[in-house]
């Protein structure tokens, strides 16, 4: 049955939209519901499509050529930096002891081991970005990413207790989202066997999916092999009943074997890349996909409220260290997984900043 209303998405019938409708509306109760737990209301859309600081509007304009000012982007890019390392803290992230940690250990030895040295980078993935002039490929940025990757939990939710609590929430989210639709449009292909998260960064949302599914065998797949290097290190420390394996390669041309993966994974990666790119990732991972399987791209939602209220202060910051966020939210992902070739497209509002996207390739 699943199978034919996977076949029926190439269709669009009247009987099956009004199923995937149903099933949208299912998944955001349930996720308004764990939220509401804590935050005391549900996940609330804006009025608006997107940011008013975003794309083409007066006030993205005038931010962009704030940006464009190098003594003031300079400024901005410190300023930046500052107010996330702060946030952590006062959130009871020890970001500079875990930094610490990092670049004192031995990572540096599993670097040789990890990097493709063939690999040629595209060029927006040399852009300065997150407040690093070298983006992620330096060591720095590899050892802030669990810091700043736990951040984004308590920024989703800052009424939970903990970080911990969190984390159950945005990334409990996140996944259950994944195996619903899984479940759901997989067909007769629901085991989840294989599961590869482009764009791993340092393994964080790798390891969620491992211990998810903890008989599927996860690969994790990034361009930095600094961010490797970090990923691989700790999962060595881990013991695991499949091990994590990690591939330096670029998500838009892994070159992996086609038709070998159950689920594909993009865990806030969408809004560092251009258009392009996204576009390419998306037909890259239809490509990686079984029959049946399933994308998940989690990332910022366009429609979120509480982003689309975001003070001129905190926009502006955060637009000068993301140089592709204007890209990102003016491209219609539902549509651009469509055009890749995926059916069965929903989006679901996850917790109050991020949807989760996931789509089913045909059969």
């Amino acid at each position: 049955m699943a199978a034919i209303l996977g076949r029926a998405g190439t269709t669009a019938t009247g009987c099956f939209r009004r199923h995937h409708e149903e099933t949208r509306r299912r998944g955001r109760r349930r996720n308004a519901v764990v939220v509401a737990a804590v935050t005391g209301t549900a996940p609330q859309e804006g009025s608006l499509e997107r940011p008013a600081w975003s794309g083409e509007t007066p006030v993205s304009r005038l931010v962009a050529a704030l940006i464009a000012i190098k003594p003031l982007y300079s400024l901005m890019k410190l300023a930046s930096r500052e107010v996330i390392i702060r946030t952590a803290e006062k959130s009871n992230i020890p970001w500079r002891e875990m930094t610490k940690k990092v670049l004192e250990s031995d990572v540096y030895e599993v670097f040789e081991r990890i990097r493709d040295p063939n690999i040629v980078y595209p060029d927006y993935y040399l852009s300065p970005f997150h407040a690093y002039d070298e983006g992620n490929l330096s060591w720095l940025a590899a050892a802030e990413a669990e810091a700043a990757t736990l951040s984004i939990a308590k920024r989703a939710i800052p009424e939970a207790t903990t970080i911990e609590e969190a984390n159950r929430i945005v990334r409990g989210n996140w996944m259950n989202a994944i195996e619903e639709h899984h479940l759901k449009y997989s067909g007769g292909n629901c085991q989840i066997n294989d599961i590869l998260d482009i764009g791993c960064s340092v393994g964080v949302s790798t390891r969620y999916l491992a211990e998810k599914f903890p008989s599927a065998k996860a690969v994790g797949l990034d361009l930095s092999p600094y961010f490797l290097s970090v990923a691989a290190q700790k999962e060595e420390q881990l013991s695991r009943q499949n091990p994590i394996r990690w591939v330096h390669a670029n998500g838009e041309a892994t070159g992996l074997p086609p038709n070998s993966f159950d689920v594909v994974s993009l865990a806030y990666v969408c809004h560092e890349c251009p258009a392009r790119a996204i576009i390419g990732l998306a037909k890259e991972a239809f490509r990686l996909l079984r029959p049946g399987g399933t994308i998940a791209l989690t990332d910022n939602s366009p429609k979120s409220k509480v982003l689309q209220e975001l003070s001129p202060v905190l926009f502006t910051l955060m637009k000068s260290t993301e140089p592709f966020l204007d890209e990102y939210y003016m491209l219609d992902l539902e549509d651009a997984l469509s055009q890749a070739g995926f059916v069965n497209v929903c989006s679901v509002l996850t917790d109050p900043r991020h949807r989760t996207v996931t789509a089913t390739v045909p059969y």
